[in-house]
């Protein structure tokens, strides 16, 4: 997991707990700091087109404790498998206007996504998991132009990084299936100005729209020529 971002701290988050307050409204009052682990897996077609990125989205330890205990304290009598169920179609139907926090590019150009159809969700090793397919909108040729990614809360509640070990992220973080690719993660590179401004923020305070790009890392994908 990344720290370097504001040495000493994770930034103030609400997250997640904002984008589900109406389906668990207890969320509002717990400790607003979170982030998520993210490994991503490009999908090719037959011609080596990215046409998917498949996402595993992993919530941190103490952010995940607090979901699952709203879980658990919902009353009904549903299985904690339909609630978790549940919690993933809220998951979606929030995230699907931000695009899931995820912005592509080629060439520095702004790559169309389509629509998640199904979020797996789920409790593993006390964490939440989410996994979901996010296609692009029509392949794109990743032998040209590299294809790049990052996935951000754009207000930067909720910081992602891609699964890392000692800061250094994994091999498995960024894979390409089915294509000859290189891939690398690039670090954020923030100015310190950003840095100051997101330090100063207080626990619940809400950053402009915008500030989350400025610490996003970036995934890169280019393929050989068929």
């Amino acid at each position: 997991m990344n720290t370097s971002h504001l040495p000493g701290q994770r930034p103030a988050v609400l997250g997640l707990a904002i984008l589900l307050l109406s389906l668990w409204p207890l969320l509002a009052a717990a400790h607003p700091h979170g982030w998520v682990d993210v490994s991503v897996r490009v999908m090719t077609d037959e011609q080596g087109r990215a046409e998917a990125l498949q996402q595993r989205w992993r919530l941190d330890p103490f952010y995940s404790q607090l979901l699952l205990e709203e879980l658990r304290a919902a009353k009904g009598e549903a299985s904690m498998e339909a609630r978790l169920d549940r919690l993933g179609v809220e998951i979606r139907h929030n995230l699907a206007p931000k695009h899931y926090f995820t912005h592509v590019t080629r060439d520095g150009r702004p790559v169309a996504l389509g629509e998640v159809d199904d979020i797996t969700t789920l409790a593993r090793d006390g964490r939440v998991e989410l996994m979901f397919r996010l296609p692009l909108a029509t392949p794109l040729p990743l032998d040209g132009a590299p294809m790049r990614y990052r996935i951000y809360d754009p207000t930067y509640y909720l910081e992602v990084v891609h699964e890392a070990d000692n800061e250094t992220p994994r091999p498995d973080a960024l894979r390409v299936a089915g294509a000859d690719c290189t891939t690398r993660i690039l670090a954020a590179d923030p100015d310190p100005a950003k840095v100051a401004e997101a330090a100063s923020l207080d626990r619940g305070e809400q950053a402009e729209e915008g500030l989350g790009r400025f610490f996003a890392e970036t995934g890169e994908v280019q393929c050989s020529p068929h």
